[in-house]
């Protein structure tokens, strides 16, 4: 059949008189022309129906694979530093350790409280108060403040709060008030000093809270 025969019959054709039931009457070329219409319409929906959740499931995969390439490689590093965090956490409990050396234990506060009379005596201080108030407890440690009050020069008193200061244990000092005393020459200190101790539960709860 030629083009030209083909192309007249097109032309004469009625297209608000097609029927699909008569497709096997069409012209050749208007069938062939449905059925590449069809074909592409069929492999649209394919695409659509198969193909596109496969790449969008793909694209997730790729996000996680991302994700999970960084992770391993945030945890490679903290890998390879974890002899040396595992360096500095024994230095820190070493220190840690030191310091609570220092702290006074409950039984330990009358011995402190005799040092620093003692201290107090060494200088020729007359001392007038040293007494301990109620135990304050925090979250970590309990706090033990006591009142003192000497007499005495200048120096001498310069030299007992530097003995003080000096003692093996931690004692912190607060409020000072150095006023002469009446028809002396001598001054008179009022301070509030603080020690501490340590709480055991707070230990604990730490070594509860270490994985």
């Amino acid at each position: 059949m030629s083009l030209s025969v083909e192309w007249r019959r097109l032309r004469e054709l009625d297209w608000r008189e097609l029927d699909i039931k008569e497709a096997g009457t069409w012209p050749w070329s208007l069938q062939v022309a449905c059925c590449l219409l069809v074909l592409g319409v069929t492999c649209a929906a394919m695409d659509w129906y198969l193909a596109t959740p496969k790449i969008e499931a793909l694209d997730k995969a790729r996000t996680e694979e991302a994700q999970l390439l960084s992770d391993y490689r945030r945890k490679a590093a903290q890998a390879a530093r974890l002899p040396v965090i595992r360096e500095q956490v024994a230095d820190l409990e070493a220190r840690l350790d030191s310091l609570l050396e220092m702290l006074p234990s409950g039984a330990e506060i009358p011995a402190l409280i005799d040092d620093i009379s003692r201290i107090a005596v060494e200088h020729q201080l007359s001392i007038e108060t040293i007494r301990l108030r109620s135990p304050v407890a925090q979250e970590h440690y309990i706090e033990r403040p006591f009142d003192i009050r000497v007499r005495g020069d200048y120096h001498r008193i310069a030299a007992f709060l530097a003995g003080v200061s000096a003692l093996p244990r931690i004692v912190t000092q607060h409020d000072f008030s150095l006023v002469p005393v009446e028809g002396s020459d001598q001054l008179e200190l009022a301070l509030l000093a603080r020690t501490y101790s340590y709480s055991p539960s707070a230990r604990a709860d730490g070594e509860e809270a270490t994985p």
